[in-house]
Order: C-alpha cells, then sequence, then structure tokens
C-alpha cells in the first residue's frame, strides 16, 4: 500500500514537472532578464558575425595554391624575375603578397630581404586576427554583465519587499529573481560560446602562421640556392 502511494506520488511529481517544463518559454525567461538580457543579446550577434566574417577571411588565406611557389621557383631558375612578379601580382593571398614584396627587394642584402618578407607577414596575420580579440573581450566581458543582472535582481527583489509591508509573496519577489538568475545563465551562456568560437579562430590563425612561415623559410632557400 506505502509503496503504492509512493508510486503515485513520484507519478504526479513527475506529470508537474512535465507540465512545467513545457510552459517554460525561452522568450518570456529572456524577457523576465530585462536590459541585461538585450545587451547580452547584442554581443552574442556581434560574436556570431565576427566568427563568421573572419572564419571566412581565414579559410581564403589557407586555400594555398600548390603550384604558385614552383612557378616562382621556374621563373626565378630562368631568370624571369617580371614574370615571378606577376605571378605574385596575380596571387592574391598573403603568400603572394608576401614573395611578391621579397622579389621587389632581390638585389638587397637577404637579411633586408628576409626582414621585409617578414614584416609583410607580420602585417597580413595582424589583418586577418582583427576582430578577433573583440570575440575574446565579449567572452570576459559577457558573464560580467551577467552578474551585474544578478545584483540588479536581487536589488530589485529586496527594494519590492522592503516596500510591500506585510503583504509579502512568491509574485511579488519572482520579477527580481527572474532577472537575477536568468542574466546569470544568459551571461555565461554567451562567454561560453564566444570563448569556444574564439579558440577555432586561434587554432586558424596559428595555421596561417606556419603556412607563412614555411613559405618565407621556402623563398629564402631560393635565393641561396644560386650561391650554392
Amino acid at each position: 500500500m506505502l509503496s503504492t502511494i509512493i508510486l503515485q506520488a513520484g507519478t504526479e511529481t513527475a506529470q508537474t514537472v512535465q507540465t512545467t517544463i513545457e510552459k517554460v518559454n525561452i522568450w518570456e525567461l529572456a524577457k523576465a532578464g530585462g536590459w541585461i538580457m538585450a545587451v547580452l543579446g547584442i554581443l552574442s550577434v556581434i560574436v556570431i558575425y565576427l566568427f563568421i566574417e573572419r572564419y571566412l577571411a581565414l579559410n581564403r588565406a589557407l586555400k594555398e595554391d600548390t603550384s604558385f611557389m614552383n612557378n616562382v621557383k621556374n621563373c626565378i631558375h630562368n631568370s624571369d624575375l617580371q614574370g615571378a612578379k606577376n605571378l605574385c601580382a596575380a596571387n592574391d593571398s598573403p603568400i603572394g603578397r608576401m614573395i611578391g614584396k621579397g622579389l621587389s627587394r632581390l638585389g638587397r642584402p637577404l637579411n633586408d630581404i628576409n626582414q621585409a618578407v617578414e614584416n609583410v607577414g607580420k602585417m597580413e596575420v595582424a589583418k586577418l586576427e582583427s576582430g578577433v580579440s573583440m570575440i575574446a573581450t565579449i567572452s570576459n566581458l559577457a558573464p560580467s554583465i551577467g552578474f551585474l543582472g544578478t545584483v540588479t535582481g536581487m536589488i530589485k527583489a529586496f527594494f519590492d519587499m522592503a516596500h510591500a509591508g506585510n503583504n509579502i509573496d512568491i509574485q511579488l519577489l519572482s520579477g527580481g529573481i527572474y532577472e537575477a538568475m536568468v542574466t546569470t545563465v544568459g551571461g555565461l551562456i554567451v562567454g561560453l560560446i564566444a570563448s569556444f568560437l574564439y579558440s577555432i579562430l586561434v587554432g586558424r590563425i596559428n595555421k596561417v602562421v606556419f603556412i607563412l612561415e614555411s613559405r618565407t623559410n621556402e623563398f629564402m632557400d631560393l635565393l641561396h640556392e644560386p650561391a650554392a
């Protein structure tokens, strides 16, 4: 008999929880967070926009023409410097601009050529990193904004409670508590997503840097060949 009562109570509780979950509306919860959730929403849109824009730019930088360096080598071996420069001008990529800069400095000491190529590479990487630091900033800022909402929500709840006198009920406090809890969750979610997307972009930037360094070394080795 007791086990039957417990089973029925458990079933009723599960049904109540399920009904409550079904009634939870994400939009309504977001509105309960107040203006803090609006700020977090704007930050999330900025993060997604920057991620997509930078991801596509990095994809373009990672698409390497495998025949480019071989064609440049052939031109240099055939003493066709202008042909090599034309190849670099037609190759709209960080590698093409780096090698083109190096070719424009031929005749100077190899250290000067190497420095010029590296400087162009640094500028190309800096352009690719543009906007990525903003994602990192938002990943750190969003949880703090969420905690700010926690504080303002609790202040609101205590303010309402202080002015309610003896007429305190759960409905009176729910608004402030909702704001406190929802903004905390919202801030953490935006921060985690931004941090994850930032790590993806950093990984791709590191791949671009590796490729640029490899092509720089390959180009400098090419310039040493005649002396050998």
